[in-house]
């Protein structure tokens, strides 16, 4: 049997965070930096999770069970089966934060928009006309393609698919593909991103300040993820979530 890290084998080994047991939060009541709150400790939970399915050897589609159908004796079926059903609650309201939030980041935006330049909007923000253009990719109009940063490159190694794209050490990832800061999950989403699409060129934009300049810039690579380039990994980089 899988080693017990808690007497009660029907609870996960990780606490379940601050809504666990009691009436979840109306997220269409909370207000943009509570969401955002409500967004991280989600994901952060979502995390731990996926560490307690790791640590049995299993994730979510994993068979309980031998190929004769009997239960499995190598994992606390219990503690997996309870892990398995949290996560699924968490994504469902991950889904139901990030539809609020993106509501509560167009109004926001909208409001910046149309407030008359050097005023602030309503929570104090300032509404001058560059706060929008530099949060929103108006090249998309997708509510979710919001371009602030959420990951800084640490590494590129000479020669691999990152570095042949143009990546380099030290770029700010805005959006990776169709991941983006409000969805990428602590970058989890990014490496589906890559396993998803070998052999697939991804857009990735960054924001890249270079020696000297005041002002970074935004640039658009197409990153390829490949195997056989030399060294570990598809990419040959390594982010860090900021």
């Amino acid at each position: 049997m899988g080693i017990l890290m808690d007497d009660n084998i029907h609870a996960p080994t990780v606490a379940s965070g601050p809504t666990s047991g009691v009436t979840p939060p109306d997220f269409s009541k909370l207000s943009m930096p509570e969401l955002m709150q409500q967004k991280e400790r989600i994901e952060a939970e979502l995390t731990a999770l996926s560490s307690v399915l790791s640590s049995h050897g299993v994730n979510m589609n994993s068979s309980l069970t031998t190929f004769d159908g009997f239960p499995r004796d190598d994992i606390d079926i219990a503690q997996v089966r309870t892990t398995r059903v949290r996560i699924i609650h968490l994504r469902n309201d991950h889904k139901d934060v990030m539809k609020y939030l993106e509501k509560a980041l167009h109004a926001h935006f909208a409001q910046l928009q149309n407030a008359p330049a050097g005023e602030s909007a309503p929570n104090g923000t300032s509404a001058a006309p560059v706060a929008l253009s530099s949060a929103v990719d108006d090249s998309t109009g997708n509510p979710g393609a919001l371009g602030t940063p959420f990951a800084r490159v640490n590494t590129v190694e000479s020669a691999s698919p990152a570095a042949e794209a143009g990546l380099k050490t030290g770029d700010l990832i805005r959006s990776f593909g169709t991941v983006h800061w409000l969805n990428h999950e602590r970058l989890s989403k990014v490496a589906e991103a890559v396993q998803q699409n070998e052999g697939r060129p991804l857009t990735v934009k960054v924001s890249r300040k270079t020696d000297g300049a005041t002002e970074a810039v935004e640039v658009d690579l197409q990153l390829t993820p490949r195997r056989n380039w030399g060294g570990r990994g598809l990419l040959g980089c390594h982010l860090v979530p900021l």
